[in-house]
């Protein structure tokens, strides 16, 4: 029983947060240290797509730029870390296939991280049905959404599989998993305004790392071609 005990107290709790991170920029990580926080998570792993399966590639430069400007941009925070796991396997990034990956051989609570526009498009996701059965799910919310109906919260086919828990809030799929949203700090700032303005030769100060924008300006990232 001791034993039990002793590894449940083990157990932790790990965040997994997937983008095209495209460049990374300073929502993307207030956003992550909002989630850690209020989840106690013990660790985020960033975890850049190869060839996401939802964008164009023309708009996304190369996966080894977009994994250093993120391995640059969380550095100095000791609660997250990056993964390569989907710029190493062949083919296109679908979540199911990464969330399988950290399962295999892994006792810790795992938590899938995504913005809700992502989630709104849940639907369109390789085994959508069959994710909510691999892990608890975290969706960053703008302020303002828990005045949201709740019957409108999930969409349609979503539905017949979850149960809402009108004590915690939450929403508890069949397997057991949880489906929580997470009101976070709206900034204001997208990868596709930063890569404009980038684009038009302005100042991306203050929506990226310092990190990030020396990075950008040392390798000619976002430039517009003449």
């Amino acid at each position: 029983m001791k034993e039990k005990m002793e590894k449940e107290t083990k157990r932790k709790k790990i965040g997994l947060f997937g983008g095209t991170f495209n460049p990374v920029h300073l929502g993307h990580l207030r956003g992550a240290e909002e989630i850690r926080e209020a989840f106690r998570l013990d660790e985020i792993i960033f975890i850049p797509s190869a060839i996401p399966p939802h964008k164009a590639m023309e708009e996304i430069i190369d996966a080894k730029h977009r994994l250093e400007m993120v391995r640059l941009a969380i550095a100095s925070n000791p609660y997250f870390s990056i993964s390569d796991i989907e710029l190493s396997r062949p083919g296109k990034s679908y979540s199911i296939d990464t969330i399988r990956h950290f399962r295999e051989g892994c006792a810790d609570a795992l938590f899938f991280i995504l913005g809700g526009d992502a989630f709104v498009e849940i639907e369109t996701w390789k085994d959508f049905q069959n994710l909510f059965t691999l892990c608890h799910f975290i969706v960053m919310a703008r302020p303002g959404f828990q005045k949201t109906p709740v019957a409108s919260q999930l969409p349609g086919p979503l539905t017949p599989a979850f149960q809402y828990d009108l004590e915690t809030k939450v929403w508890v799929h069949l397997s057991g998993c949880h489906l929580y949203f997470k009101e976070i700090s709206f900034l204001d700032i997208s990868s596709t305004k930063v890569r404009e303005l980038i684009e038009r030769g302005d100042s991306a100060r203050y929506l990226i790392t310092p990190e990030t924008e020396a990075y950008i300006h040392k390798h000619g990232l976002y430039r517009k071609r003449g």
